[in-house]
């Protein structure tokens, strides 16, 4: 299986290509969000993998990538070293960035710090720049050590994946997070979960799509714009219902999205080496 050997950990990480052998795609990075891996992007990877390299990698501390100690000390600018590190191990330039959910937080502050690696940015289902409730953390960290990540992930499950979620992938979901190391969900939830990237937001360079729900739990609309109107070249997409994981709930109205974004903002000089992306219609017109 594939893995980066980094200094403190083992990162591992997924291609997908299914573009002719003659082509030169670009790639996707795809990061996911907080007790998740890879793996939480297998809807997506049908459609993307058509037109683009996929990378997936499994985010230090999750899925199939080493734990972190409980007392490890989580920083923004390591998460954002180890992606670019796995790019230069696979010889990669530039990359369009999707992310969800606190994926979406590393993102905005990858794109601000090392724009020359980025080509557009896609975040999906992720909170305010400065996210509120920083005091609930103690209390978060008690459930975790007391009843453990799969309590946690079946009590939050709800305004996770909405209302119209089929049961059954429901009690998936509910598994798939609930396996997260409880080591590394301390440490993520002290260092990351509610980290302060306003500053980062006016230096996001690249062509930005926001994408939320109208009653998303992660903010409203009027919040979600308020940040989104800060990164200089950002779009805003809402879709309808409540859920805040949108990249899974309306997986394929967002990768549809998603796709005709980045075919708005193919470099034309990238084009002649890249996939040609097909128009596909957004599932909505951005607001």
């Amino acid at each position: 299986m594939p893995y980066l050997s980094l200094d403190d950990c083992e990162l591992y990480y997924q291609v997908d290509q299914f573009t002719p052998p003659w082509q030169k795609p670009q790639t996707v990075l795809m990061l996911h969000g907080n007790a998740e891996s890879g793996l939480a992007w297998f809807a997506w990877v049908p459609t993307l993998a058509t037109h683009f390299q996929v990378l997936r990698p499994d985010m230090r501390g999750f899925g199939q990538s080493t734990a972190m100690a409980r007392d490890y000390e989580w920083h923004l600018d390591q998460l954002i070293d180890d992606y670019c590190r796995l790019l230069d191990h696979l010889g990669i330039d530039r990359v369009h960035l999707v992310a969800a959910k606190i994926g979406g937080t590393i993102a905005r502050a990858f794109a601000a710090r090392r724009p020359e690696r980025i080509l557009t940015l896609t975040v999906l289902g992720t909170p305010q720049a400065l996210r509120p409730g920083v005091e609930l953390v103690p209390a978060l960290i008690e459930e975790f050590e007391t009843l453990g990540a799969a309590h946690w992930a079946e009590r939050t499950m709800g305004g996770r994946l909405g209302a119209h979620f089929p049961e059954q992938g429901v009690q998936w979901w509910t598994q798939y997070m609930g396996r997260a190391p409880v080591s590394s969900l301390v440490g993520f939830n002290l260092g990351i979960n509610y980290a302060d990237i306003r500053a980062d937001l006016p230096r996001i360079q690249c062509p930005t799509l926001v994408i939320t729900t109208e009653d998303s739990g992660l903010g409203s609309v009027a919040l979600t714009r308020q940040w989104q109107v800060q990164i200089p070249n950002s779009e805003l997409l809402v879709l309808p219902g409540h859920s805040y994981h949108v990249a899974v709930s309306d997986a394929a109205a967002c990768v549809a999205a998603c796709l005709h974004f980045i075919q708005k903002h193919v470099p034309p000089s990238a084009a002649l080496s890249a996939t040609v992306v097909p128009t596909i219609p957004a599932p909505t017109t951005p607001v």
